[in-house]
């Protein structure tokens, strides 16, 4: 075979995604991040795209930050202007799940492609260090007594913490529609008004709080976690007698109108660089659970979240 015509044929199988990742040109990767920096989304996808370079699937890795409306502002961005780039990647979760339920955006979660989901997290209730509570308990008696009384603190609207603090509400038979929600655009927002005391309690993934908890800067009161979290001494939402546990998982997706192949090749490289050193210290270091779906199974498993958050946030009056 002639020198040229082998090239061509070379170029033609790493186009098709035919060629093992080793062979293929490593790719420039286009990072949507649908929130501020400072959040959860923006630290999975920037470990996400550190592991990319590290497992030598990606030779270089750019970020954008969109925030706003449980990163549906990102997602129109990304549906909009990523249509058949194979290239690129949007981070999302449940969050985005619960905000496309209240928001209803102009654009579909369906018209991106599923990817792989990465991690779950837990998220963790914080009090202010000179919060006049102490516990759950003393935020949920008053919560009792006057449900728009207590300010929680969180991410966007429909988020995880958002649907939990309803929840609670719920199963301590306080109004859920009468709970006093402040929804900001990102993590550091959120920090920042626990921190001046500015509402009641605050929720987010424990990574988020951990260095403002071991510093006494706030004080951690429950985790939405079935059992209590390895090596952190916070009890759960069900020891103290509140029947909720939810889970905030974080994925990727792909762009709009790539083809089978394209989508693939996409999914190898992420599960390449979920296999590396730099993904594992990443997983250490935010206490994230691993929980790795991709292809149709992961598809489906969205189809199924979403209808699940969307009858429970019905019942709890969020909707």
């Amino acid at each position: 075979m002639r020198r040229d015509t082998f090239l061509k044929s070379l170029a033609a199988l790493a186009a098709a995604g035919a060629l093992p990742l080793s062979a293929r040109a490593a790719a420039n990767v286009k990072m949507m991040i649908p929130a501020n920096p400072g959040g959860g989304w923006d630290t999975t996808g920037r470990a996400l795209g550190k592991a990319l370079n590290d497992a030598k699937v990606a030779d270089t890795v750019t970020y954008d930050n969109k925030g706003g409306a449980a990163g549906a502002l990102g997602l129109a961005q990304f549906v909009n202007g990523s249509k058949g780039d194979a290239n690129a990647l949007m981070v999302m979760g449940s969050v985005m799940l619960g905000g496309i339920i209240t928001g209803k955006p102009p654009v579909k979660l369906e018209q991106a492609t599923p990817i792989a989901r990465l991690t779950t997290e837990y998220n963790v209730f914080v009090l202010p260090s000179n919060s006049p509570f102490k516990t759950m308990a003393d935020v949920v008696a008053q919560l009792k007594k006057d449900p728009g009384s207590v300010k929680w603190g969180g991410g966007s609207r429909g988020s995880t913490e958002h649907i939990a603090a309803a929840m609670i509400a719920q199963k301590v038979g306080a109004d859920p529609s009468k709970i006093n929600y402040v929804a900001f655009r990102g993590g550091g927002e959120a920090t920042a008004a626990i921190l001046g005391g500015n509402v009641t309690i605050g929720g987010s993934g424990y990574s988020e709080f951990a260095e403002y908890i071991a510093a006494g800067k706030m004080k951690a009161i429950a985790v939405t976690s079935a059992k209590r979290l390895p090596g952190i001494d916070v009890p759960t939402l069900k020891e103290q007698g509140i029947d909720v546990e939810i889970g905030n998982w974080r994925g990727v997706y792909g762009a709009p109108g790539i083809s089978a192949e394209q989508r693939k090749a996409l999914t190898d490289m992420v599960l390449a660089a979920m296999k590396s050193a730099s993904w594992a210290e990443s997983l250490k270091k935010n206490e994230w659970t691993p929980a790795v779906l991709s292809g149709d199974a992961f598809a489906k498993f969205v189809d199924d979240d979403f209808a699940s958050l969307r009858a429970i946030m019905t019942k709890s009056g969020m909707v």
